[in-house]
């Protein structure tokens, strides 16, 4: 079910100052297809497909609680081939999800940890 490692995303409150570190010192370049999503960031493309996403969100986060929604948490996002498949997963389950805000076939979930996990239905990877 699960491809790849698609994105892992990270929380910068200084976003300029993290700009200057992935593309000043690691030499990636920021890809102008980020969609509008409500707060500032920046995508990089890796080789194969994989990416690293910044996230102009506090750090740490102002809230001490995790946001309900994980693609405003730090969180892995892993390409899966059959979405919906996944979706009646984890609705049998009992798990509580929500779908992507940026319109891309995409959900969120927390494992039993907590922790926020993207899965990006794609039959590219």
């Amino acid at each position: 079910m699960i491809r790849a490692i698609h994105h892992a995303t990270f929380l910068s409150d200084e976003l300029a100052r993290s700009r200057a570190f992935y593309e000043g010192v690691l030499g990636l370049q920021a890809d102008p297809s980020r969609p509008a999503m409500g707060f500032e960031g920046v995508w990089y493309r890796l080789h194969s497909g994989q990416q690293i996403h910044l996230m102009g969100l506090p750090n740490p986060p102002t809230d001490p609680q995790r946001p309900a929604h994980g693609g405003r948490d730090r969180h892995l996002a892993l390409a899966v081939g059959d979405l919906p498949a996944l979706m009646a997963r984890l609705e049998g389950a009992g798990i509580p999800y929500t779908l992507s805000r940026s319109g891309r076939r995409a959900l969120f979930c927390r494992d039993p940890d907590g922790n926020a996990l993207e899965f990006i239905g794609t039959a590219e990877i």
